[in-house]
């Protein structure tokens, strides 16, 4: 795209509000943000809520909330069709005195026996024009056609796909003006970029077959056309269209699941764009190198797996002191907070210990738990597997030179299990297990060094103390797990 810096260039992310920001529309809303800040341009909101019936002001609120958690801001707007609808008629009308639309009295019942005839005729069940050169009463409930030019070839270069040739053979007089006054999308759609002056249209190819409709009109009212760009659709695994079936498809799913916005960006735009080798890339260096000359044609597949290893990737490289306000939304309630909840080092510590084993905040947050609350759960495999009679003596030699210890360090921790490991014959993982067990209740963690530093003296010898107990007793199926 030669389009220089500080240009004219305007886009818009244009929502119906009839559900969630869901990621073919948050890709969309990234793609349009990336290539406004590239170029210098102007990012434009604008909610398509003419559908009365579907749009509501939840769906409104819960994409603005998704555009604000992944950090795309537009820079005017938001602007509602609604709010908008006198000059939707305004025009409508200018194209009916311009002998570019004409009204139309056919019932539901008269055009779909049109249509059914068209059928049975192996024709495609287009409106036949019937109202065209009829001089229709405004004083009869009638709707607004567009007169479709005829024996026209309409053609477009898409920015993606290349040139694109539809014959107007096959479009029919699309209503414009609905009987209620309201405007079609396609109508709406194309004053709304007239006015709001938009130079690139990118949006999904769900929308490709709008284009020659839209194209047309924009001619009609004397109108530059913009430059229109489809971006290929997003599927699921198995190669069918990305859905609910396949998981969470809103954005805010995503955040309630513990992802981080960073990684959702940088999976999103990878969804279809490539720079080179690199997969992962800062906010800077996406605006930097980002444009729709490396924009595939080609539908991208998504891979839950490959958005788990960037989340994880980005949870690991973050502070943890940025991290903590993210791990105390995702942390479970705690009843009976250790005294060290009340450390805000201590979180801290907590975060920059755990953040390399989490994939998502809410793996973080249950690692994180049981060094913040008294209560913890052993998971009863771990139950099962660990604590059990051969290690009763492992945890009894340990807590008993574990309470002897002067100095809670990680160098007098060293030489407990080291002592200990030497009397009893048995190497340090052998020993870290059983312990690992008390303190968490799981089998993985951090090095136990730095579980009994986390977790402190006084919590860590009443947890090996309960293990101990646990270990000496039979377990039995169907016993509900520990805490």
């Amino acid at each position: 795209m030669p389009l220089p810096k500080d240009s004219s260039l305007r886009v818009r992310f244009a929502p119906s509000p009839t559900g969630h920001l869901h990621l073919g529309g948050a890709r969309t809303a990234l793609f349009n943000f990336l290539l406004a800040r590239h170029f210098g341009g102007t990012l434009v909101l604008r909610i398509e809520d003419t559908d009365r019936e579907r749009s509501t002001q939840e769906s409104i609120s819960a994409i603005l909330d998704g555009l604000g958690w992944l950090d795309l801001g537009w820079d005017e707007g938001p602007f509602f069709q609604t709010a908008r609808l006198e000059r939707y008629r305004e025009l409508a009308l200018h194209l009916l005195e311009k002998g570019h639309a004409y009204r139309c009295d056919c019932t539901s019942d008269i055009l779909e026996a049109k249509r059914s005839e068209a059928l049975k005729k192996g024709l495609p069940p287009r409106y036949d024009g019937h109202c065209r050169d009829r001089s229709v009463s405004p004083d009869r409930p009638h709707v607004l056609r567009f007169r479709t030019p005829e024996n026209q070839s309409i053609v477009f270069d898409d920015l993606i796909r290349g040139p694109l040739s539809f014959d107007s053979a096959v479009l029919d007089d699309l209503i414009i003006i609905r009987s209620d006054g309201m405007p079609t999308y396609n109508f709406a759609v194309v004053v709304d970029d007239v006015d709001m002056k938009i130079t690139h249209v990118i949006r999904g190819d769900d929308h490709i077959n709008n284009t020659p409709r839209q194209i047309p009109i924009f001619k009609a009212l004397g109108a530059p056309l913009p430059d229109f760009a489809h971006l290929p659709m997003i599927y699921g695994p198995d190669r069918t269209r990305l859905s609910k079936r396949h998981g969470a498809t809103s954005v805010m799913v995503y955040r309630d699941m513990g992802f981080l916005p960073q990684a959702l960006v940088n999976y999103l735009v990878r969804l279809g764009w490539s720079h080179k080798d690199q997969e992962i890339f800062s906010r800077e260096e996406l605006i930097a190198f980002f444009d729709l000359d490396h924009v595939g044609s080609s539908p991208s597949v998504f891979n839950p797996e490959k958005l788990l290893w960037l989340n994880a990737h980005y949870i690991k490289n973050t502070p943890g002191a940025d991290l903590v306000p993210l791990l105390k939304e995702a942390i479970p309630p705690l009843p009976d907070p250790l005294p060290q909840a009340a450390d805000s080092g201590h979180w801290v510590k907590l975060a920059d210990e755990l953040k390399g084993r989490a994939k998502t905040l809410v793996e973080l947050a249950q690692f994180a738990h049981p060094f913040l609350d008294r209560s913890r759960t052993i998971d009863p495999e771990s139950r099962k597997k660990i604590l059990i009679p051969s290690n009763a003596r492992v945890l009894e030699n340990l807590s008993l030179a574990l309470r002897a210890l002067d100095r809670w360090t990680e160098d007098g921790l060293r030489n407990v299990f080291a002592q200990v490991g030497e009397s009893l014959h048995l190497k340090l993982g052998e020993l870290a297990q059983p312990v690992r067990v008390a303190i968490t209740g799981k089998t993985v963690s951090p090095g136990i060094f730095e579980v009994l530093l986390l977790a402190g003296r006084e919590t860590s010898l009443a947890r090996i103390e309960e293990a101990l107990r646990l270990s000496r007793e039979p377990v039995t199926d169907g016993e509900p797990p520990p805490s």
